[in-house]
């Protein structure tokens, strides 16, 4: 008979090994999938995920929204119990699944935030100064705007995922899933002159880690670490508040669209998965749609005509 372990144990081996996803989400779905059997095993009883009903979800959830949880918290627990009954009724390891008539209304999703090209050009201008961190600084900022990378790809970087000839990233995305950027010749320039003259620096007698971006220890910089650089640098430019890098990722997403490029394109640059995703940086290309209409709606032309 299979036990609650070893179903946990399937469904673990099917997201590594069949979907690939990587070990930093495989670790959410079984925190979230042991979180809510601890819940049931205190309110009841555990006997199996068999015995799992509609009604047991039902007053689990209820007890997350108790807590005051935010809405994307409980919808990820609930999207991880969806996935893993429903991997458990396709193995046929339970008869029914207890979540499918179950749903959450979802918030309203939250525009992104973006920078404004003035404010990434004074980040730019901050750091020409020439010294070590600056010139590393640039290299970092540079790429993120022109790239779209995610924070987590940035600090992973390594020499053997550019391609200087053809100004091509291979990034290794969530989910293992790999795509290519491009960069410009600015952002070339900017990495060029940050390997040549300022990462050695920075290495000194260190046994290298290998990735390209380095702290002024001469180790990996992390993910939190370019949190920290970047909220120093773009407040000390005069960009207030709170900054993060997944906003230029988004300021990226929104200067393809602003300037011509299509929804696929941007999907595929930005490695989304689904296009829906993709759709929420439309409501910042209104101003080039407005303008498209000034420009090409025939009444718009007939008044052009009578000036």
């Amino acid at each position: 008979m299979t036990t609650v372990q070893d179903e946990l144990e399937q469904f673990i081996s099917y997201l590594r090994y069949e979907r690939r996803y990587s070990e930093k989400t495989i670790t959410s779905y079984q925190t979230d999938l042991l979180e809510a059997k601890s819940f049931w095993q205190g309110n009841g009883g555990f006997k199996s995920w068999k015995n799992i009903e509609t009604r047991d979800v039902e007053v689990y959830l209820q007890q997350l929204a108790s807590q005051n949880l935010a809405r994307s918290t409980q919808m990820r627990k609930m999207s991880s119990l969806r996935s893993f009954f429903r991997f458990l009724t396709k193995r046929k390891i339970v008869k029914i699944d207890p979540t499918q008539t179950i749903s959450l209304r979802k918030k309203h999703r939250r525009l992104p935030q973006f920078f404004y090209e003035p404010e990434i050009q004074r980040v730019i201008d901050s750091l020409q100064d020439g010294s070590v961190l600056s010139t590393r600084n640039l290299a970092l900022f540079e790429l993120f705007y022109t790239t779209g990378m995610r924070v987590s790809e940035v600090s992973a970087l390594t020499f053997k995922q550019i391609d200087f000839e053809l100004k091509t990233i291979l990034v290794h995305g969530k989910g293992n899933k790999d795509r290519y950027v491009v960069f410009d010749d600015k952002t070339a320039n900017a990495l060029k002159k940050y390997l040549d003259e300022s990462r050695p620096k920075l290495l000194g007698m260190k046994e290298d880690p290998g990735n390209i971006f380095l702290n002024n220890q001469g180790r990996a910089l992390t993910d939190r670490g370019i949190e920290y650089i970047m909220q120093k640098v773009f407040n000390k430019a005069g960009v207030s508040g709170k900054v993060h890098p997944h906003e230029l990722r988004h300021t990226f997403a929104t200067a393809m669209l602003n300037n011509g490029a299509d929804l696929r394109t941007v999907q595929e640059l930005l490695g989304h998965s689904n296009l829906s995703t993709t759709q929420i940086y439309t409501h910042v290309t209104m101003k080039h749609l407005q303008s498209e209409y000034q420009k090409f709606f025939p009444r718009n032309k007939e008044k052009d005509e009578d000036k």
